[in-house]
């Protein structure tokens, strides 16, 4: 990775905590569903990620959040965990011909299909590990899926929209 790709990183990581600890941690949706938009930091990274690499920021990131919402690790212990499922996730959705060496996850290169079903699957499996975690337990467990079933919609559709306002539609060639 060049050092403009890092500094492009580091700068939407950056981004993305400020919005999730200013802005979007007062959207909540029928109090059932919230947005956990610092996940398309760890979503969005290039494919070709080494996977140590990839743990190690997905533990930064939810770390972080969890300093600000003072949660004692749940956010560290989900992103970590969605960190360890995404090298599995691409694996299973490689497309036939591979990905291209320098391709990073982005809707207008994929596509609409391959894009919901990585993100959702990765979004539904990271809320359903934060919120039992949070819960600490399986009791109620209806109210706690209904929880993450609408999260993961509104994470998802908050994260089209950021695809779609600030991805390019053309691979990128650095």
């Amino acid at each position: 990775m060049n050092s403009l790709r890092f500094i492009g990183h580091s700068l939407r990581l950056v981004v993305l905590l400020a919005m999730q600890v200013f802005v979007m941690h007062s959207l909540v949706l029928f109090d059932t569903g919230f947005c956990f938009i610092y996940l398309a930091f760890l979503l969005f990274l290039p494919i070709q990620m080494p996977p140590v690499f990839l743990l190690v920021l997905g533990f930064i990131t939810g770390f972080t959040l969890d300093i600000f919402y003072d949660t004692g690790g749940i956010h560290a212990a989900a992103t970590v965990f969605l960190a360890y499922l995404r090298p599995y996730i691409l694996l299973l959705l490689t497309p036939r011909d591979g990905y291209d060496q320098n391709d990073s996850v982005n809707l207008h290169v994929m596509g609409w299909r391959w894009f919901l079903i990585y993100s959702f699957i990765l979004i539904f499996l990271h809320h359903l590990t934060f919120f039992f975690l949070e819960l600490a337990g399986f009791k109620l467990i209806g109210f706690t899926l209904s929880k993450v079933i609408v999260s993961t919609l509104f994470t998802g559709m908050v994260m089209i929209i950021i695809q779609l306002l600030f991805f390019s539609r053309r691979r990128s060639s650095r």
